[in-house]
């Protein structure tokens, strides 16, 4: 899956914080190729272009640290208590990843105990409304086959102080957050506070966002779930358009600031005849504008069918710079579907064309779905990584996927940044030709 590829400014310092000297033996049972040494490392850059740049001045090309099992392990695994937090909205997967950390740490390290901390990092807070749990093998056994998280989830910062003294009190060593920019914020705001009292506990992110929008990772669990339930939607919508005289079915799909299950949704199904994400503006009204090439459209076939991804068209519907802000500090949307299906009608019916629109809205019953094959046996590799990453004393990073590895990535890539469609990369090229819309202008050809 292609990735936008971050700028040599941002790769100029990728090192891996440790807490200290690995000095335990592990207690996974691996031959000798299964582990790997520190030394071992991912390129950033896989294409020429790129690369030239460094080996044009004799400098070393940037690596990301290679996720994975260490022979030594910082932690006395037998001694050692973790705790796992979930936050932010649901994505197909939680429960698996969870599954997968508990029963890394019981059955490969033999780990002490293991604590789910509950609705986000509320549950670390000591004004949490609920106890934490107990996460045995018992408990875990069957998650994976239910959508959401058993831990339950929230947004909104807490007080990094009042976590790291839970923390403390429970005696955990490793941290494992799971979820998107907000929560690794809130991770490093806790790595901070550990850093400051001089304590040695690590704090691991796991990429969620059903979105697939997390900064130098090509992948995120969930993703592949909502393309596949995406694609079913546009099905039916396409389905109800060709039933209907100037039938029209209208997709939203997620996708706050990225595009990407918008973009592949469509490339899985052909029938797509507009695909509008928020990396790309477009225009309502005027000569050869989304409605008047609709309009078009309609004339010729009879029958369209539009994607749109939540945040794309935002400046359509309001201030942006004024909007209203959610707990984690991010833009409160308006709802594209709802704008783009009461304009459509507008507009037809001004012109006095009659229209059969249907419209479809699967994002919830998406985001709390099971995951599917691919993103289960993902979720797997992903948890392993963490536990590995988190015994071997690493701590205020996040496990990656890059370059068909799993990497270590310092947090601070993650924050305050989103992964965008490459508006000249080969997936939204192809989406265009499809869809035939002119790049330079945004515009439909008829």
């Amino acid at each position: 899956m292609q990735s936008e590829i971050p700028s040599i400014q941002e790769v100029e310092n990728l090192s891996i914080e440790t807490l200290g000297e690995c000095k335990f033996d592990t207690t996974l049972k691996r031959i000798q190729k299964g582990y790997v040494d520190d030394t071992s490392k991912v390129a950033v850059y896989a294409r020429s272009e790129y690369m030239d740049q460094y080996l044009s001045k004799g400098k070393k090309l940037p690596t990301f640290e290679l996720a994975g099992p260490r022979q030594k392990v910082y932690f006395d695994p037998h001694k050692l208590t973790c705790g796992i937090v979930t936050c932010g909205g649901l994505c197909p997967g939680l429960n698996d990843v969870i599954r997968t950390i508990v029963l890394s740490l019981h059955w490969q390290y033999c780990a002490k105990r293991v604590i789910g901390y509950r609705y986000g990092y509320e549950g670390l807070s000591s004004k949490a409304s609920q106890s934490p749990i107990e996460l045995i093998p018992e408990i875990v056994e069957d998650i994976q086959n239910n959508g959401g998280t058993i831990l339950g989830s929230s947004r909104g910062p807490q007080d990094p102080k009042d976590m790291v003294d839970t923390l403390v009190n429970h005696d955990v060593g490793i941290l494992f957050a799971i979820g998107g920019d907000g929560t690794f914020t809130g991770a490093a705001n806790i790595v901070e506070e550990v850093r400051r009292r001089n304590l040695k506990i690590s704090v691991i992110g796991i990429p969620k966002t059903i979105d697939n929008d997390i900064y130098c990772s090509e992948r995120t669990f969930g993703f592949s779930t909502a393309v596949q339930k995406a694609r079913e939607a546009i099905y039916s919508a396409h389905e109800e358009a060709k039933a209907a005289w100037n039938g029209i079915g209208l997709v939203k799909l997620m996708g706050r600031d990225s595009g990407y299950i918008s973009v592949h949704s469509t490339l899985a199904n052909s029938d797509v005849n507009f695909c509008l994400i928020p990396e790309k503006p477009f225009k309502l009204e005027g000569e050869n504008q989304f409605l008047d090439k609709l309009e078009k459209r309609l004339l010729r076939k009879r029958h369209a069918v539009i994607v749109v991804a939540e945040g794309a068209g935002q400046d359509l519907i309001q201030d942006l710079a004024s909007a209203e802000r959610d707990p984690s500090g991010n833009v409160k949307y308006k709802d594209i579907g709802i704008f783009l299906k009461d304009k459509i009608a507008q507009h037809f019916k001004g012109k006095k064309i009659p229209i059969s629109l249907k419209y479809i809205d699967p994002s919830y019953t998406i985001r709390s779905c099971p995951a599917n094959a691919d993103d289960s046996a993902f979720c797997i590799l992903l948890g392993q990584n963490a536990v590995h990453s988190g015994l071997a004393g690493r701590t205020n990073m996040f496990v990656g996927y890059w370059n068909h590895n799993f990497i270590h990535v310092p947090l601070s890539m993650a924050i305050n940044k989103r992964k965008k469609v490459d508006l000249e990369g080969p997936y939204w090229l192809s989406v265009a030709d499809m869809t035939k819309q002119v790049e330079e202008t945004c515009l439909w050809k008829g």
